[in-house]
This record gives structure tokens, C-alpha cells and sequence, in this order.
């Protein structure tokens, strides 16, 4: 089974980035093939600063080495350095129907919220579709908002199979990634970006914990009980904790007599020994650039090992024969 995932590298991962995804990512690269990329090209949409991106890509793929990617089990690279999904792209370009991009959920919100309707955000899925049929996928993890994604991605895969008379793309599935625990930001809505509200996993001690103290908590006094299923405070603490040490902050919650700046310390105490060990490998990585540029190349090579098989046989079905080089 051939599993594929990738992640945009728009700015240093989050709690939510983690809990919501990275973690299940990573829990599936013991299947037969893993391909994880970082989407640098889809990036361009949105990221318009040379430096920033590449900043951002290797900041990338210190942070998934660190988090637990193996790349004996998984294979890492950035998508830029695989030509082959781009060209892969425009021979699915000329079969895809405008009025089928036109439909998806995502291109429709960024232009409701007067985001630059621009070709690359229209034909984003396009893209996306070329990234997932390359490598033959069977699985691709998402979460419930990008399933349309998957579904538009067959849909192309079908409409070129159909046209050109067989089995020329594989029809990849869906695994709907776990609905986990919501991951609040310091806002206490939804942990995200857009919304300037992240904790970012390997943020420096010192500020790391300044923004877990700001975090937003109602008026209740010190001394009044304190419910902690309303509290978003105690849900990122759930995050780290095991069952017994939420049972019994919860019970500090409802006795009463404890201040939110507790609860916060107790937080920032579980999420750096959480992320503790994978914190000190991100510091050894970052020393090693060589390192972990061998391990992009390399993920590259297998990547576009891989991704030429599937090109040749698309490329033979339109009448363009195999690569020559």
C-alpha cells in the first residue's frame, strides 16, 4: 500500500498542525511506501518572499525529521524537486473541465474573502491531483475539509483513463484522518494561522511559555470552582497529560482555591516534556544542513524514480512517447 501525504510550509507548525495531522502522518509510515513531501510549489500561491519559503521549506523538514519521520520507513522531499509532477500537471490540465475547479470548496472561499483569484489558486487542485496520481497512490490521508480534493482528483484520473481507452491512472482512496480533541489557540478559537492564535511546537522556552500565559480565560475568581470541560485551557492540557493527570487537575478545577496561571504552568510543564525529545533532536539536526539535505535528495531520487514510471505511461497514452533523459 503506497501512502501519501503533503504539507505546506507557510509558516513554522503549531500544536494544531500536530495533533490534527503530523501525528497520524507519522503513525502510517510503516505501510509498504510512504511518500511525504513538502508542497513548496503549492506555497507560491499564498508565500511571495524568496527567502521566507526557503526558510520556511528547510525549517520544514527539520521540524517532521524531528517529530518522528523516519526516513528509512518514509520517503521526505520537497515537491519542487520533482519536475515530473509538474509536467504530470499539464497533461492533466488539458483534460480537466473548467467548470469542475470551478466548483471546489476552497478556491470559492478565498475569493468570498477577496483573496487574488489568480490561475495557480484555480487550478491548486490540478496540482494536487498531479502530486497524488505520480506516485500510484492507494491512500491519502486527509482531514473531512479536503475530501473534495480526493474526489476531484479521481474524478480527473477517471476522465483521462476514459479519453485515452485504460487504466493509464490509479484511482487513489481517502483515509479520513481521526477527528482528535480541538487544539484552541490562545484565542480559544480554533488553533490556526490565519487566525494569529498558534503555539508553534518548537518555539523558544521563554516565549513559549509568555504565550501559553496569555492564553484567554474567563473572569472567575480565584477561590470559586472552575469547570474544566469549558475551559481551553484545560484542553490543551489533555493533549499532553495522561488520563491520570487530568483527573486530577480536574479536580483542582473544581475544588476551587486554584488561578488559571496554575493550569497554564501546568501546560507549558507537559508540553515541554512532550515534545522534549524531539525538541533536542531538532537542535542536533540543526547543526547537520548536510545531513538533511542528503535525506531530501534522496527522497527525491526515490520520489522521481517513481513518478517517471507513472509519467511514462501517461505520456505514452497521449502520443508523446516515453522520456528521453
Amino acid at each position: 500500500m503506497k501512502v501519501l501525504s503533503g504539507i505546506q510550509p507557510t509558516g513554522r507548525f503549531h500544536w494544531g498542525n500536530y495533533f490534527g495531522a503530523i501525528r497520524q502522518y507519522i503513525a502510517l509510515q510503516g505501510n509498504e511506501q510512504s511518500f511525504y513531501f513538502i508542497a513548496d510549489l503549492h506555497a507560491l500561491t499564498s508565500v511571495r518572499d524568496a527567502q521566507a519559503l526557503e526558510a520556511s521549506t528547510w525549517d520544514a523538514a527539520l521540524d517532521l525529521l524531528a517529530l518522528g519521520l523516519d526516513p528509512a520507513k518514509a520517503t521526505l522531499f520537497r515537491q519542487s524537486d520533482v519536475p515530473e509532477v509538474t509536467e504530470l500537471m499539464w497533461l492533466l490540465m488539458t483534460v480537466t473541465q473548467h467548470s469542475l475547479l470551478e466548483k471546489c470548496h476552497s478556491y470559492k472561499d478565498k475569493v468570498a474573502k477577496g483573496i487574488s483569484a489568480d490561475a495557480g489558486l484555480f487550478t491548486y487542485p490540478v496540482l494536487m491531483a498531479a502530486d497524488i496520481l505520480l506516485y500510484d497512490s492507494d491512500v491519502v490521508p486527509v482531514g473531512a475539509d479536503q475530501i473534495q480534493h480526493l474526489e476531484v482528483t479521481r474524478d480527473i484520473a477517471q476522465r483521462f483513463n476514459a479519453i485515452y481507452g485504460g487504466e493509464f491512472l490509479k484511482l487513489p482512496n481517502a483515509r479520513v484522518l481521526e477527528a482528535g480533541a480541538k487544539v484552541p489557540g490562545t484565542d480559544g478559537e480554533k488553533m490556526s494561522k490565519s487566525y494569529g492564535n498558534t503555539i508553534e511546537i518548537f518555539e523558544a522556552e521563554k516565549p513559549l511559555r509568555k504565550k501559553i500565559m496569555s492564553i484567554k480565560t474567563d473572569s472567575t475568581p480565584m477561590d470559586a470552582p472552575k469547570i474544566p470541560e469549558t475551559c481551553s485551557v484545560f484542553t490543551l492540557f489533555q493533549l499532553f497529560a495522561t488520563p491520570e493527570q487530568q483527573a486530577a487537575l480536574a479536580d483542582r478545577y473544581r475544588a476551587g482555591g486554584m488561578g488559571y496561571g496554575e493550569a497554564k504552568q501546568a501546560v507549558f510543564d507537559a508540553a515541554m516534556s512532550y515534545f522534549a525529545d524531539a525538541r533536542t533532536k531538532r537542535t542536533d539536526l540543526a547543526t547537520k544542513p548536510s545531513e538533511v539535505e542528503a535525506v531530501l535528495q534522496a527522497g527525491a531520487k526515490r520520489a522521481r524514480e517513481k513518478g517517471r514510471e507513472v509519467l511514462d505511461r501517461v505520456r505514452s497514452a497521449c502520443g508523446l512517447g516515453t522520456r528521453r533523459t
